[in-house]
Formats: structure tokens, C-alpha cells, sequence
């Protein structure tokens, strides 16, 4: 397992070295040092108010979403990722935009320590997060350690079923089963990552684990969480197929002659309980 977990280690250094000197603009970054924010409408219309709160944002990448939360009047916001690489890219943005945040370098199955056993507002992670982690129950659990009792998680992704699809010859054909064993990940390779740059990766190999919503929904459930919205969405922030049109800002739907399917989905959850 750590051999797949480091392999995809370096594959987001790879991404994380790219992405902090974004040309394409998909990052947002003039906007996020400017006092801006990177966040999309999706995302954006469902966190709610997070004036006040103290946020954590588990596998934050370079930070951009992380200061944005900053931006819009988060009382403390800290990151946490497993690259060093985006973790400096982190700092360094935030130092550039005068911003108060902290970044911590560590697993997101290893959060809890890494924090010091810090509680929170809200836990926050959206896309391209949970498919590389093998245990969601492993990671369920974490998201409750971090709350408070009261505290909400926000989790917006790409969806199960659509990963479980690729393209071929213009059609969508179902190519991988929809839950995916934890000793036995599917492997892939990218030359480039997802923005649109030209420039190569060096590490081109990744593991990824798929997980049905019913897995992730039971394992916040069995960690203590309640359930308080699941919303499924025909739109993603990437260019994830070949034909996608774009309908908004870094916003994609599937083209015209497709059958319609969830491309991405949403989840508001509470912990309940009381401490200790």
C-alpha cells in the first residue's frame, strides 16, 4: 500500500510544480492574490456561510481554495496535503497575498496527530480528492476526529459512476467496476495533467480507488456524522471527456447525443455527539 500511496506522492509533486506557475488560468491565481476567490458557483452556492468559522481543507493541493475560504471570512483556515511540493506553494501564496493560514505536510489518514488533535468548524474537500485514498471508512473517521460536535464537513467530487467510464470513439463505454478492492487499485498514466499545459509530467503513474456513494455515505454515518444533503450534478470543473462543452466559467457538461449521467456530486454532513 505505501508503494501505491507513494507513487501517487510523486505524481502530485509533478502537478503541484506545474500548477503554482499555472499559465492556463485554470488555478485562478491573480484572482485568489488579489484578495479574490477560486471557488466555483457549485461549490460556492453550498458551504453556506463560513464567516467566523475555523476551517480545515484536507488534500488541499497549493492552497488556492484554502485562502479563498480565508477571503471569504473564515476566522482560521489551515491545509493539509501529502506533497511538500504543494505545501510550499501553499506558503507562499499566502505569504503573497498577506493572507493568515497555515499549511501542514502529512497523510490525510494521519490529519489528526499532524493537527495536534485540533477540533474545527468545518472539515472542507472537493474535487479530485477521495478517489486516491483506498479506505474511505479510514478517512470517514478522520473527518469526524477533526470537528467539533456541531461541526459540518463539505465534500464536493467527480462522481463514482462517472469514473467508472471512459471514452471511446465518441460514446461513453462502462470500462471499470464500481468499487474498487484496497490491495488491488486500478493504475493509470497521464503524459499532462489536467489544465490544458503543454508541459510533461515526469511521473506519469497514479493508483486510483473508486468508491460508491453508499460507501461513502455509510462510512460517515458509522463514524458519527449525519447526513444532511446528497446532491448529484451534471457538471464538472475539468475538461474530463474528450467533447465536453464548456457552460460556464470551468464549467463542462457532457455534449449533445450523450446520455445524461451524474458527473459530480456533493456532500453536507454534521457531527453529533459530544466530545470525549
Amino acid at each position: 500500500m505505501d508503494d501505491y500511496l507513494k507513487t501517487n506522492r510523486l505524481n502530485w509533486d509533478d502537478r503541484a510544480a506545474l500548477h503554482a506557475t499555472d499559465t492556463t488560468g485554470s488555478y485562478r491565481i491573480d484572482r485568489v492574490l488579489s484578495g479574490g476567490s477560486s471557488l466555483h458557483a457549485l461549490e460556492a452556492s453550498e458551504i453556506g456561510d463560513v464567516c467566523g468559522k475555523d476551517i480545515v481543507h484536507l488534500q488541499c493541493h497549493i492552497g488556492l481554495d484554502t485562502l479563498s475560504l480565508k477571503h471569504l471570512g473564515a476566522a482560521s483556515v489551515t491545509g493539509l496535503d501529502f506533497s511538500s511540493i504543494a505545501i510550499a506553494a501553499g506558503r507562499e501564496f499566502a505569504a503573497r497575498a498577506k493572507a493568515e493560514a497555515t499549511f501542514v505536510e502529512a497523510s490525510v489518514y494521519d490529519a489528526a496527530a499532524a493537527l495536534g488533535h485540533r477540533t474545527y468548524d468545518m472539515v472542507f474537500v472537493t474535487w479530485g480528492a477521495i478517489h486516491w485514498l483506498p479506505d474511505i471508512s479510514r478517512w470517514a473517521k478522520v473527518v469526524a476526529s477533526l470537528l467539533r460536535p456541531g461541526g459540518t464537513l463539505y465534500l464536493l467530487d467527480g462522481h463514482p459512476q462517472m469514473f467508472q467510464h471512459e471514452a471511446v470513439d465518441g460514446r461513453l463505454s462502462l470500462a471499470h467496476g464500481w468499487r474498487t478492492p484496497h490491495d488491488a487499485p486500478l493504475l493509470f498514466e497521464e503524459s499532462h495533467t489536467y489544465t490544458g499545459d503543454t508541459r510533461p509530467l515526469t511521473h506519469k503513474r497514479m493508483y486510483e480507488w473508486f468508491h460508491p456513494l453508499s460507501d461513502i455515505v455509510n462510512a460517515l454515518l458509522k463514524a458519527g456524522m449525519t447526513l444532511e444533503f446528497l446532491n448529484e450534478h451534471e457538471i464538472l470543473t475539468w475538461r474530463h471527456y474528450p467533447g465536453m462543452v464548456e457552460t460556464g466559467e470551468d464549467q463542462f457538461e457532457l455534449g449533445l447525443g450523450l446520455p445524461r449521467m451524474p458527473l459530480s456530486f456533493s456532500i453536507g454532513a454534521r457531527k453529533t455527539g459530544q466530545d470525549g
